[in-house]
């Protein structure tokens, strides 16, 4: 939502996240985000990954992802909504978290430009692997003026995220698109780390 504020008030909201995200980027600035960028599964944006944690047991990923979800619940970008779903405790086996946040995508002085950002978290462990995704995405902008609901499927994919050629982001949902993508990678990449210690 684009919100003017005053001064003193626009310096609390960022996304405090992107600061490890940041990487110097050599030719189109947009490639990453481009075609094929956000998938669809049976019509449905799903991020997935699975990553590899070499020795460790299902007990013990279990119980790393189950803290980092947690934790996640935690930060300064989450609303109170934010909350664990589903646990296993007994089988470590699966794991669902649902996550309410603030993607900030300008903050100037005078001026902040949010969405509100909802998506789940789900987290399948075996031995030696996590496969985490990211689904169930959508966001509400513009809350404090005039609300409007974006759901993924409408709003960041290859069809409605870029422009017709597909060579660039779209005008209005592509900073929906760069952020979301951003926002995963920056998720996916601490699960890694936090399994590969």
């Amino acid at each position: 939502m684009l919100t003017l504020l005053p001064m003193m008030a626009v310096t609390a909201q960022d996304n405090t996240w992107e600061q490890a995200e940041k990487q110097e980027v050599k030719g189109n600035p947009d490639q990453k985000y481009l075609t094929g960028a956000v998938p669809e599964v049976n019509g449905k944006v799903v991020f997935e990954t699975t990553i590899k944690a070499p020795g460790k047991t299902k007990a013990q990923i279990y119980d790393i992802v189950a803290q980092q979800l947690k934790k996640m619940t935690q930060e300064a970008n989450q609303l109170e909504q934010s909350r664990i779903v589903a646990e296993d405790p007994e089988q470590k086996g699966q794991i669902v978290a649902s996550y309410q946040e603030w993607l900030v995508f300008k903050n100037k002085p005078l001026v902040l430009d949010r969405t509100r950002l909802f998506y789940n978290l789900i987290a399948v462990v075996n031995d030696g692997e996590l496969n985490l995704k990211m689904t169930r995405i959508y966001y509400l902008y513009e809350e404090e003026r005039e609300p409007t609901t974006y759901q993924a499927e409408e709003w960041i994919t290859d069809r409605y995220g870029l422009n017709k050629k597909q060579t660039k982001l779209a005008r209005v949902s592509g900073k929906f698109r760069r952020k979301t993508i951003d926002r995963k990678d920056y998720i996916f990449n601490k699960f890694s780390e936090l399994l590969n210690k």
